[in-house]
């Protein structure tokens, strides 16, 4: 994330986190800062949704969010993603976003991933699919996911996407992420 560079406060250009944290958001404002990082990748930065993206899934869903951590206490969200489960054993991910300036940052989306299914593995997911975006393919496919089928959706081009279950741990509470900048 920029700071600023001043004679005052001779700060570093960029400043990366040591430490993310990646869990469920049980809280009002962790929900409204995943909510709030949604809206600025899919409405703002994808322009997928005209003002927000939130759907009926919201209302059963999990949310998980990945916080950047300073001094040990989480700061500001940087990446979220959701799952629901529509019937028995069937599990969903979907909004996964990471905030533009921490995409660098290697391991938050592949963290959100492996405890989104990890979380649903815990509450008994026998499968796992998702709809990935076209250039997002490669990385599900590293982590053990399987492209079942491509599809248009909200008018790009999407994969409808399996998670090998079996390649994944049951979790049922959050993990910490060191970062590793992708440069």
């Amino acid at each position: 994330m920029p700071l600023l560079n001043t004679a005052e406060s001779p700060l570093p250009l960029f400043f990366v986190p040591g430490e993310y944290s990646v869990e469920p958001a049980c809280l009002a404002w962790q929900q409204e800062s995943c909510f709030a990082l949604r809206r600025q990748v899919f409405c703002t930065e994808q322009k997928i949704f005209v003002q927000d993206d939130r759907d009926e899934i919201d209302k059963s869903s999990i949310m998980l969010g990945a916080w950047s951590c300073l001094f040990g206490h989480r700061d500001e969200v940087v990446g979220t993603v959701r799952l629901h489960q529509p019937e028995t054993g069937l599990w969903w991910g979907s909004r996964l976003a990471v905030a533009k300036p921490y995409r660098r940052i290697g391991g938050l989306g592949v963290a959100l991933i492996k405890l989104a299914v990890g979380t649903a593995k815990a509450h008994g997911a026998t499968s796992f699919l998702a709809h990935v975006q076209a250039q997002n393919r490669a990385l599900f496919e590293s982590l053990d996911w399987l492209a079942l089928d491509e599809k248009t959706l909200h008018g790009r081009a999407h994969y409808l996407m399996q998670a090998n279950i079996e390649a994944y741990e049951p979790m049922a509470t959050g993990l910490s992420v060191l970062p590793r900048v992708v440069i």
